[in-house]
């Protein structure tokens, strides 16, 4: 694993489960952040776009977490194809960086 650190995206369609998801993602230290932003999103199922308003997380963690994270975020998760994405974080300030190290352990 290249970076020790990473930033995960998912999307709820009810902010009440991002809420609720999101807490317990940080009681179990999978992560030590989660930003939850509303927004507008369109996307293709079974043919046909499909627009709805959802809620985004962003996720700050390490990245040795993604599996666990991953499997969590499916277990608990109201969509058949749930928005799990791992993006490195590439770049990040020192104190930033070990206050993820801090709270996931």
């Amino acid at each position: 694993m290249k970076y020790k650190y990473s930033l995960i995206m998912t999307t709820f369609s009810k902010k009440k489960e991002a809420k609720k998801v999101s807490k317990k993602i940080i009681s179990k230290r999978l992560a030590t952040c989660i930003q939850i932003q509303k927004i507008d999103t369109l996307y293709a199922w079974h043919g046909e776009i499909q627009n709805e308003n959802e809620y985004l997380l962003f996720i700050k963690t390490k990245s040795n977490r993604f599996k666990k994270l991953e499997s969590f975020i499916k277990k608990h998760h109201s969509y058949k194809v749930p928005q799990i994405i791992q993006i490195p974080i590439t770049k990040g300030s020192k104190e930033y960086l070990s206050w993820i190290e801090t709270n996931t352990k």
